[in-house]
């Protein structure tokens, strides 16, 4: 397939730009599924999900926790820049996007701030041509407290506020390392989680720490020469038992956004249950741990455009977008969700 597949157009003002009131005010579209065709589109409330969600079905969330990623800072020629954490790659260094109107070069420093007035330096030491690696003088996660700023997504136009720092994290957040929000688990919040557990459906969880290269646009027309950004991931042995039990008593395992069905398809693929992974997912590919997909509605000529559409179908995957169009559905990271069930 070509990227041009993958491309649609979008009117600006349907891209969310702030939260709902609650996290399940959000809208629902159900796509369901038969033999690689559309049964039907049905427009829904998120609070259907108690309808939709069956006792005995598996949840598997991504409980990463969004970090303070965005740095700013100058070269030592008075430069300003800004420095965006790709991801962690030791307790002192990190792979980064840069943007400066001339790069530090390898060896270089940059100072970093913060608005208190407190500076830290950074040294380049690699590039890997796509990422600048750099060298921080302590602990990388004690100083983003300090000096890091939330990274909301580039199609959110307005600084980060309390308001974010609240609800640009899932309620189910536990371990910190990912630079973008598994979006799809922004629309849970404690009392529907109760609910669905007093239903008898099941939870477990994922870890995959969301990079920056999640935003980075497919530029090869030829999907084949695209190079997929890594992601650091772990599959808990508890999780695994709970995912062949699922399957064994004939219930469905349900994966909690693409991030989460990235980690186990890449389980799968590899039977390692950490590491990180580059799994680049396309229509063709065969699934092999997950019957349905909750997900949020994603960029044109995205990586995750193409992963719901390897999952549900190409044109499927356009229908429903025109039909979300069409009827005014907020998209990306703080907009409305989709849930997509195969019956094959």
């Amino acid at each position: 397939m070509q990227l041009s597949d993958f491309n649609y157009d979008l009117p600006p003002e349907l891209i969310a730009q702030h939260p709902l009131a609650n996290r399940t005010d959000s809208r629902l579209l159900e796509l369901n599924i038969e033999g690689g065709n559309v049964a039907q589109l049905i427009d829904r409330q998120f609070q259907d999900i108690l309808n939709l969600i069956k006792p005995g079905d598996l949840l598997v969330f991504n409980d990463t926790k969004v970090i303070p990623a965005r740095l700013h800072g100058k070269k030592e020629t008075g430069g300003n820049v800004e420095l965006l954490i790709e991801r962690i790659s030791g307790d002192m260094q990190a792979w980064v996007q840069i943007r400066a109107s001339k790069v530090p070069k390898t060896g270089s420093i940059v100072h970093v701030h913060n608005k208190a007035g407190e500076t830290f330096p950074v040294e380049m030491i690699g590039y890997d041509g796509r990422f600048y690696e750099v060298r921080f003088p302590e602990n990388v996660f004690h100083l983003l407290e300090r000096f890091g700023e939330l990274p909301l997504p580039p199609y959110i136009e307005h600084q980060p506020d309390q308001e974010d720092a609240t609800r640009y994290q899932t309620v189910v957040a536990k371990y910190p390392g990912a630079v973008a929000a598994p979006t799809a688990g922004l629309h849970f919040d404690q009392a529907i989680l109760k609910q669905l557990g007093e239903l008898g459906v099941k939870q477990a969880s994922i870890t995959l720490h969301v990079g920056a290269g999640t935003f980075t646009p497919v530029r090869e027309e030829d999907l084949s020469k695209h190079k997929m950004h890594y992601e650091w991931f772990s599959v808990p042995t508890e999780t695994i038992a709970a995912i062949q039990a699922t399957q064994k008593a004939g219930k469905r395992v349900i994966a909690i956004g693409t991030t989460s069905l990235r980690a186990l398809e890449s389980y799968a693929q590899t039977q390692k249950t950490s590491g990180e992974t580059n799994l680049f997912i396309t229509p063709g590919y065969t699934f092999k741990s997950v019957d349905c997909l909750l997900t949020n509605f994603h960029l044109p000529k995205s990586t995750l455009l193409m992963l719901v559409s390897a999952f549900a179908g190409v044109d499927n995957i356009r229908n429903a977008y025109q039909h979300a169009i069409k009827n005014q559905y907020r998209f990306f990271s703080y907009g409305d969700a989709m849930f997509l069930s195969r019956n094959n």
